[in-house]
């Protein structure tokens, strides 16, 4: 008598790993406009406002318009597709780049400030590439799957800085020709998402599950404490980087420094992208999140230690990989504790929370590099020293989930 031998199913994750090539492309040539705004958007507006506190209110207002398209973005793209939604959000960066061209041709703050507002469509659909990897990827492949398209952040870091050194003085007006690159980077790369294999979400039964509320998906303590960790990894990124450009050439360095510095940032928020989703299956994804955390909160000690160049690009080092593993194990986390049909209405809430954060961040950042009543030095104190409140809040989040009893 021969014995059976049972094989198990193997996923065929083929056309997942297809559509993670697109969307790495995708991550790579749009967004290299991202690093090139945050290293721009703030001395532009600092030499465009009549009050250097409102000088990175560009940067603001892009990341309150991602903020306010989150959720219209997300019910797009349950209605009609990822591919929709994506080619909506390419084509608002290039009216965006396009305003902020001419209101710096123009010499005008609040035109400059309407672009950056459109800009931000194309930042909320960024957002969700990262959904997008998950969609057509198996249990065991979707971890790996995110960190992958984060990934394609690596030749964003590498292509929007080099530009922004390419293109900041290439015209007479300062940083318009860096505007000009943005409006041709989203042209082009749009068409990368005609090469998308995702699937209509099917459109609901009559009798079909309605899903959770808002509320209460919010009161599921993982999806709650997912948003949360999100929210404070996303923020703090984004306080800190947002005053870097201001605090470096502030203390002495050049813009070109300064484009050094984010490049060195933004490439170590991609490189554990590598890694992270192979972490997060072997070790669980709170301790990713945790560790995340953790390395936030070194990264604001090495800032104020100094106003040295090399506290800049060690700060700014660990601020990415801080941000990546706490980002993307949040969303490792919240993408596993919903169900299919509750995709689009837990997705677009979490983008407008956790962009919500990041505006109130952004806002908070040139207030505090700016009008804290000293030089540059003490300003790039201010920002730091704001990071502690909520490590404390999303730790202590993340303490009580863990301590949770399973079933509970």
């Amino acid at each position: 008598m021969t014995d059976t031998v049972l094989i198990p199913d193997i996923p065929d994750d083929s056309r997942a790993r297809r559509n993670v090539a697109v969307l790495v492309a995708a991550q790579a040539v749009l967004g290299a406009q991202m690093p090139m705004i945050f290293v721009v958007a703030g001395l532009a507006g600092q030499s465009l406002a009549s009050n250097i506190c409102f000088a990175t209110l560009p940067i603001s207002l892009i990341v309150l318009g991602s903020m306010l398209s989150a959720t219209p973005v997300s019910h797009l793209m349950q209605t009609y597709g990822r591919r929709a939604g994506f080619m909506l959000g390419a084509m608002a960066g290039a009216v965006g780049g396009a305003i902020g061209a001419y209101g710096l041709y123009v010499a005008s703050f609040p035109l400059f400030l309407f672009g950056s507002l459109i800009t931000g469509t194309y930042m909320s659909a960024q957002g969700f590439y990262r959904f997008a990897a998950a969609d057509t990827a198996s249990d065991g492949f979707r971890p790996k799957a995110i960190s992958y398209v984060m990934a394609g952040g690596l030749l964003s870091a590498i292509i929007g800085p080099q530009l922004v050194k390419l293109t900041s003085q290439a015209m007479v007006i300062p940083f318009l020709g860096t505007y000009l690159a943005v409006i041709a980077l989203n042209l082009g790369g749009a068409f990368l998402f005609l090469l998308l294999d995702i699937p209509k979400p099917p459109v609901p039964s009559l009798d079909a599950p309605r899903g959770r509320t808002r509320m209460e998906l919010l009161k599921t303590p993982r999806i709650a404490v997912a948003v949360i960790c999100a929210m404070v990894a996303y923020a703090l990124m984004n306080l800190v980087m947002t005053s870097t450009p201001l605090a470096v050439v502030g203390c002495g360095f050049t813009a070109n420094r300064a484009a050094d510095i984010v490049t060195a940032h933004v490439l170590a928020m991609y490189i554990p992208s590598f890694f992270t989703g192979h972490l997060i299956a072997r070790f669980g994804v709170e301790k990713i999140v945790a560790t995340g955390l953790l390395i936030l909160a070194a990264a604001g000690a090495v800032a104020l230690q100094g106003i040295e160049i090399g506290n800049f690009f060690g700060a700014l080092i660990l601020l990415g990989f801080g941000w990546n593993f706490g980002f993307i194990g949040a969303t490792t986390m919240l993408a596993g504790a919903h169900a299919p049909h509750e995709r689009g209405r837990m997705q677009g809430l979490n983008d407008l929370l956790v962009f919500g954060g990041v505006t109130f961040a952004s806002l908070a950042s040139g207030g505090l590099m700016n009008c804290s009543g000293g030089d540059a030095q003490a300003g790039w104190t201010a920002v730091n020293l704001a990071m502690a409140p909520f490590l404390v809040l999303a730790g202590g989040a993340l303490i009580w989930l863990m301590l949770r009893p399973k079933d509970a």
